[in-house]
C-alpha cells in the first residue's frame, strides 16, 4: 500500500508542476537568454540518455569496432543530422543494429 501510495503521490506532484507552468504561461514573460538556453534542453536529455546506452553497452565504456552500438549509432547521428528526421532516423539505426546482429549470428555460427 506504501508503494502506491508513493506512486499516485508522486503523479499528483508531477501534475501539479506542470499545471502550474502550462497555467501561467503567458503571464511571465522570460528573459530571451533563457528561452534561447530552453532550445538546448532537448537535444541535452536525449544525449544524456542515449550516449550512455550507445557507449556502454555492458556497463563499461567500449568505444571500440567490436561495440555492437557503435556503428548503429553512428549511421543513426549521420542520418539525423542530414535529414532532421526522428522517425528516418530511429529507423536506420535500428535497421543497421538488426542487420549488425544478423550478419553476427551469421558468421558465428
Amino acid at each position: 500500500m506504501d508503494l502506491w501510495l508513493l506512486v499516485a503521490g508522486m503523479g499528483v506532484i508531477t501534475f501539479a508542476l506542470r499545471l502550474s507552468l502550462i497555467m501561467t504561461s503567458g503571464r511571465i514573460e522570460l528573459p530571451p537568454l533563457l528561452l534561447q538556453a530552453l532550445k538546448y534542453v532537448p537535444p541535452a536529455v536525449l544525449s544524456a540518455i542515449i550516449f550512455p546506452e550507445v557507449m556502454r553497452p555492458d556497463g563499461v565504456f567500449d568505444p571500440s569496432l567490436g561495440n555492437p552500438r557503435l556503428i548503429p549509432g553512428v549511421i543513426a547521428a549521420v542520418v539525423a543530422w542530414r535529414t532532421k528526421n526522428v522517425l528516418l532516423t530511429i529507423a536506420a539505426g535500428m535497421i543497421v543494429l538488426w542487420l549488425y546482429h544478423w550478419i553476427v549470428a551469421l558468421t558465428s555460427g
